[in-house]
């Protein structure tokens, strides 16, 4: 296994944290990028691993999930990628809560994102066909690799068992950037599926508008 920890150059303890791992890491690097999807797509390039992955720095993987995911994707070489399923840990009640991930289905897919990030496993030659995940985008890069990734290459495969934790809290970019995540998003599934799920438009109200007051009166 390669870690390679790609920082944006954080002022906080970041630095010594990964002066303490640092026996353990493939690489790593602290300083000003190109955001987020860049910093991915540079990790990702350096390592030669047969399967490759990324973690926030929100999220963890569960104990020996990796393993498995990686077994499970040996056994079943012609799917572009593999995910489990994933955990959401809500920091503001500290409780845990399933995350909405289900098999592979194009017109679910084109519904909601119905793979978890933190909880998915691709095979490195589909993600070089893809040319990762977009510099482009800034929310929805793993939602649009997952479209990218079964148009090209072929359809992902589910691991019915729990691999990782996503943390939500209120400074995520999904909570405070909720427009700009559902324009995006709505963007994707356009692109992707050639036409866009009236869930979408119902749905965006609420989680753009009526949540963004909730946090305001929360925070």
């Amino acid at each position: 296994m390669e870690v390679f920890v790609l920082d944006g150059g954080s002022t906080d303890d970041t630095l010594e944290i990964i002066s303490r791992w640092r026996h353990r890491l493939a690489g790593f690097r602290s300083h000003r990028d190109d955001g987020q999807a860049a910093a991915i797509n540079e990790g990702i390039q350096q390592g030669r691993g047969k399967f490759v992955c990324w973690l926030n720095s929100d999220d963890w993987f569960l104990p020996g999930a990796l393993s498995r995911l990686a077994s499970f994707a040996e056994a079943n070489p012609a799917a572009s990628m593999v995910y489990g399923r994933c955990l959401n840990y809500v920091d503001k009640n500290r409780v845990f809560n399933n995350v909405w991930v289900e098999p592979f289905n194009e017109s679910r897919l084109a519904v909601r994102c119905i793979i978890s990030q933190p909880g998915a496993l691709i095979r490195r030659s589909a993600w070089e066909r893809v040319e990762g995940v977009d510099p482009n985008l800034t929310m929805t890069m793993d939602y649009d690799l997952w479209w990218r990734l079964y148009k090209t290459v072929g359809p992902p495969l589910f691991f019915d068992e729990l691999v990782a934790v996503n943390r939500v809290h209120f400074e995520t970019k999904t909570m405070t950037q909720r427009r700009l995540h559902y324009q995006e998003a709505i963007a994707t599934v356009r692109r992707h599926h050639g036409s866009v799920p009236l869930k979408w438009w119902l749905a965006q109200p609420y989680s753009v508008w009526f949540k963004s007051f909730l946090r305001r009166l929360q925070s």
